[in-house]
């Protein structure tokens, strides 16, 4: 008779992901242990006990591929402990730097650019590889279905890739290649996975998201071209589908049919992230931005007229190659003028093989000084914005408990992180809040009865 409590029983791989940078990682982090979960692998917390750790990378912020040199030499202890261990770089340092990442770092098993993730699986198995091609096929229909598991309540969903802007200081479309816009279909069929798992939020992502022009549904009259307004109309049409957002746009692409949107659907958060990087116009040529100050605040405008109450986040950086101190004022004016909700600042960094990364650069002190009066001005309209959300009934979606007892915390309508007592909430929970207190970066509420 045979001792089953000595049969030996295989456990699982475990995988450990680190994500750099930007919302579109994440969600390629999810995908990719998606993927590797067909394999046999789980997620851990714990790098020391993965079987496999994965570095997700950005190429956006200054010594990217500095960050991830040191990162890989704190795992080099760790590989010679278990030689077995497999190391991954995934993204865009990875699609930048190719197979110069192992020859620096032969520690490195595999290197995969973030359109070819999809083959990661296959790579684990052949055990060592770089792949940083651009296929022609679409890698979200190579990955494997999801498990039918419990999703957090709020969710990315990926509906667009790559820019063909080239932006001066930019790497996007070096390492994300051409724009790409999925097609309908397998947009909504993703949208209805994770509402059925749980999902009332999605936020819809793409370098230019509101560029996105997909082809429709093959059903008749349904068919053609769609813009990214439709598609948003689409998904609203989802039932359990609460709220729809989406990320990151460019002043270029709102087109009439999305400001449109922001005025007639109510799924549709009142909140909007249009990057400018600049409130002068000599600079925003340098740029190549396409656009002028004049159209961004007539943009501005006609967004607000449409949705009153909508708050507004930006994109900035200072101390582009040739800023003047007059063009510094001139973006102080411009944030004065708009009155931002919040805004993301930065100190010009070049990037190697962008049109501006030759340029002579702005002294380092005076640049610093003009980020610190940007970022005090923005502060200062983020602190007004958040203490003007005093007093006021919000919607919230409880995403998880907070550090009190009984605490929950979520995001209102307006992204705002918002902590309420609510001790027989749970996660998941849509709920109208009453704003009591501004915080440095959140609010607090209680309850509506």
């Amino acid at each position: 008779m045979t001792d089953q409590a000595s049969t030996p029983v295989s456990a699982a791989k475990k995988l450990f992901i680190k994500t750099y940078g930007c919302q579109m990682n994440v969600y390629d982090s999810q995908r990719m242990a998606e993927a590797m979960g067909a394999e046999g692998y789980v997620l851990t917390e714990n790098q020391s006990e993965a079987d496999m750790v994965l570095l997700n990378t950005c190429h956006i912020r200054e010594k990217a591929a500095e960050k991830l040199y040191s990162d890989l030499g704190r795992l080099k202890p760790l590989k010679a402990e278990r030689p077995d261990l497999k190391i991954g770089v995934a993204g865009c340092v990875a699609q930048a730097e190719g197979a110069e990442i192992q020859r620096r770092m032969p520690i490195v098993d595999l290197v995969v650019g973030p359109q070819a993730y999809h083959r990661l699986p296959a790579m684990a198995r052949a055990g060592r590889g770089v792949d940083t091609e651009f296929p022609a096929e679409d890698k979200f229909e190579h990955l494997p279905k999801p498990a039918a598991t419990r999703r957090a309540p709020a969710a990315f969903l990926t509906v667009q890739e790559g820019c063909d802007k080239f932006c001066a200081f930019c790497v996007v479309p070096y390492t994300r290649g051409a724009e790409v816009s999925r097609p309908v279909d397998r947009i909504l069929r993703e949208a209805h996975d994770l509402v059925s798992r749980g999902v009332r939020e999605i936020t819809l992502l793409g370098q230019n998201v509101n560029g996105w022009h997909g082809e429709g549904p093959s059903l008749e009259g349904q068919g053609g071209e769609w813009g990214f307004g439709r598609l948003i109309r689409a998904m609203a049409e989802i039932d359990g589908l609460d709220r729809i957002r989406y990320t990151t746009s460019h002043p270029n692409d709102m087109a009439d049919d999305l400001i449109e949107a922001h005025r007639s659907e109510p799924k549709l958060m009142p909140y909007l992230h249009l990057p400018v990087q600049s409130g002068s116009n000599r600079i925003l040529k340098a740029m190549n931005r396409k656009h002028t100050v004049d159209q961004y605040l007539r943009l501005i405008d006609r967004i607000r007229e449409a949705r009153p109450d909508i708050l507004l986040t930006s994109d900035f950086i200072v101390g582009f190659p040739g800023e003047t101190d007059q063009d510094h004022r001139d973006t102080l004016d411009l944030v004065a003028r708009v009155n931002f909700g919040t805004a993301f600042s930065f100190k010009y960094s070049p990037r190697p093989g962008t049109p501006a990364y030759d340029r002579p650069e702005v002294d380092t002190d005076l640049a610093d000084a003009r980020l610190q009066e940007l970022q005090a001005l923005l502060s200062s309209q983020q602190k007004a914005v958040q203490e003007s959300m005093v007093g006021r009934e919000v919607s919230v979606l409880f995403e998880k408990p907070g550090r009190n007892e009984g605490q929950m915390v979520g995001k209102s309508d307006y992204l705002h992180a918002v902590f309420v007592e609510a001790p027989q909430a749970k996660v998941g929970d849509l709920v109208r809040v009453r704003i009591t207190h501004s915080a440095a970066n959140s609010l607090a509420g209680e309850l509506v009865a």
